[in-house]
């Protein structure tokens, strides 16, 4: 049996990232300042990020059997991650089209063939026992089966719930842990306020954690409830960043790390990949993440009490 730290279920795509001075208007032309080509999807994402900890990462998904699925499935080989739970097949790769504006915000477009769904009998996990399964809630019904598996195994849940469809809406009140987006706890609550968003998702689940973006998170759990600000830094791409919390945050529970280390380091992760373009590419490093935490809350007496220093 096979030592995985962090198995992560659902989407990929291959990202196509062009940065911009700005979103341009209907009907018109114009030149991209700089562009990356990558591969990216939330789960794949946080499973690099996961990787990228030093930590053991698998990823379960699909890819076609095109030129974008290979060249997504060499990086996730280069990074270090668990493949063999990849299903190639004759749908296409999903496809994202990013623009990025000058102030780091971006705009995306998608392409998936519905019949690239993965189903339970596809897959043969009987080798892989991870500490901690994430999922991103776009394979419902393999995420549905293994989710039935994991409390027998004492295996740790987490949804990255970005927005509110069939997928996560299926999986919210059933992991041990929900890090969703605003989107998604207003869409849920319908309550556009992250407060008192927050007190109606904990009667739903017992941990949440609401990402706010550039306004931090807040979070509640069975021991209290908080904010942490985001650490500021110079936004490049804020594409992915999501993607990378949520990874960082699946790793650290992997490791055991208390509450509130888990939320400044998944914090500080996110913020980090916010400096680079391209979600995969501004993924950073495990010891990239340590030195900017040291840095962060020793640089001066005015960061004493921020993001938990």
């Amino acid at each position: 049996m096979q030592s995985i730290d962090v198995l992560c279920v659902g989407a990929t795509s291959y990202d196509f990232v062009f940065w911009v001075n700005r979103h341009p208007e209907p009907d018109e032309k114009m030149f991209a300042e700089s562009f990356v080509r990558c591969g990216g999807g939330p789960a794949a994402n946080a499973s690099v990020m996961v990787s990228r900890m030093g930590l053991k990462s698998a990823f379960a998904g699909y890819l076609g059997l095109d030129l974008f699925g290979g060249l997504h499935l060499e990086e996730l080989q280069s990074a270090g991650v668990n493949t063999e739970l990849v299903v190639r097949g004759e749908y296409p790769t999903p496809l994202s089209s990013v623009r990025v504006n000058s102030a780091g915000e971006r705009s995306l477009v998608n392409y998936r063939s519905a019949n690239s769904d993965l189903h339970r009998e596809m897959f043969n996990i009987a080798n892989i026992h991870p500490k901690v399964i994430l999922f991103d809630g776009h394979e419902p019904e393999l995420s549905m089966s293994l989710l039935k598996e994991a409390p027998a195994m004492g295996i740790l849940t987490v949804l990255d719930a970005g927005s509110w469809n069939s997928g996560t809406s299926q999986l919210f009140d059933k992991v041990d842990h929900l890090v969703c987006s605003a989107q998604f706890a207003y869409e849920l609550t319908g309550i556009s306020s992250p407060e008192p968003a927050l007190k109606k998702l904990i009667s739903y689940n017992r941990h949440v954690v609401i990402t706010l973006g550039k306004e931090g998170v807040v979070w509640s759990n069975t021991g209290g409830e908080g904010r942490i600000p985001a650490f500021h830094v110079a936004v490049k791409d804020s594409t992915g960043a999501g993607d990378v919390f949520h990874g960082a945050f699946a790793g650290c529970l992997a490791l055991g790390k208390g509450w509130d280390d888990i939320l400044r380091y998944s914090s500080a992760a996110a913020a980090l990949s916010c400096t680079r373009l391209g979600g995969r590419t501004g993924i950073p490093e495990g010891v990239e993440v340590e030195r900017f935490l040291e840095e962060s809350c020793s640089k001066d007496e005015t960061t004493k009490g921020r993001n938990g220093c």
